[in-house]
C-alpha cells in the first residue's frame, strides 16, 4: 500500500447505474484480495442516523461530532453547521490505508473515470465529451461514435480488470 491510494471514479447522471456499479466492483477487488475504500458524494441532504437513537440525539444537541463505536464497526458523524462542505482531498485524507479507493459522483474531481450510462437516466447526455479524465464508458445499451473503450454496463469483471490497468494495481500474492 502506498500513503496515497490509487483512486479511480464512476460518474453518470441520476439513475445511471453508478451505485450498482460501484458495489460490484467493491465486491469483485475484495474477490481479488484488494482492500478496498469508496467515497460517494450526495447532492442532497442525508443522514445514517435514527430519529430518537442516543447519537441522533447528541447531534440534535449540538454535538459537532459524534463517535459510533461497537466490536464490528464505528462511524464518525461531523456536522458541518453552515461550514463549507469538505473537499475532496480532505475526506481522503481521513481515509485509512487501502489498495483503491472507488469514488461515486464527484463529476469535476480531476482523477481518471468510467461514465456509467443507462437508457433509464436522469439525462442521456453524455458527459465524456466534456470530461477529459473519462477513460472508458460502461452502458446498458451501445454506445456509437466513441473513442473510448465501451463496456457493457453488467461486465464487472471486465471493468475491474480494465481499472487495475489504469490505476497499474499491484498484483497480489499469496
Amino acid at each position: 500500500m502506498t500513503s496515497r491510494p490509487r483512486i479511480f471514479g464512476i460518474s453518470g447522471w441520476k439513475n445511471s447505474g453508478k451505485t450498482g456499479l460501484a458495489v460490484r466492483l467493491v465486491a469483485e477487488f475484495t474477490r481479488r484480495g484488494y482492500r478496498i475504500s469508496t467515497i460517494k458524494h450526495a447532492h442532497h441532504d442525508f443522514d445514517i442516523d435514527k430519529v430518537g437513537a442516543d447519537s441522533y440525539r447528541h447531534r440534535e444537541a449540538g454535538a459537532h461530532e459524534v463517535a459510533l463505536v461497537s466490536g464490528t464497526r464505528y462511524a464518525i458523524m461531523h456536522e458541518l453547521r453552515g461550514a463549507d462542505e469538505p473537499s475532496f482531498e480532505d475526506i481522503l485524507a481521513r481515509l485509512g490505508p487501502c489498495d483503491l479507493v472507488l469514488i461515486e459522483g464527484y463529476k469535476r474531481e480531476p482523477v481518471a473515470k468510467i461514465e456509467a450510462r443507462r437508457l433509464e437516466a436522469k439525462s442521456r447526455e453524455p458527459l465524456a465529451p466534456n470530461d477529459p479524465h473519462i477513460v472508458a464508458i460502461a452502458a446498458d445499451h451501445p454506445v456509437d461514435g466513441s473513442a473510448l473503450p465501451v463496456f457493457n454496463l453488467d461486465d464487472t469483471t471486465a471493468i475491474a480488470d480494465f481499472i487495475t490497468d489504469i490505476v497499474k494495481l499491484p498484483a497480489l500474492t499469496d
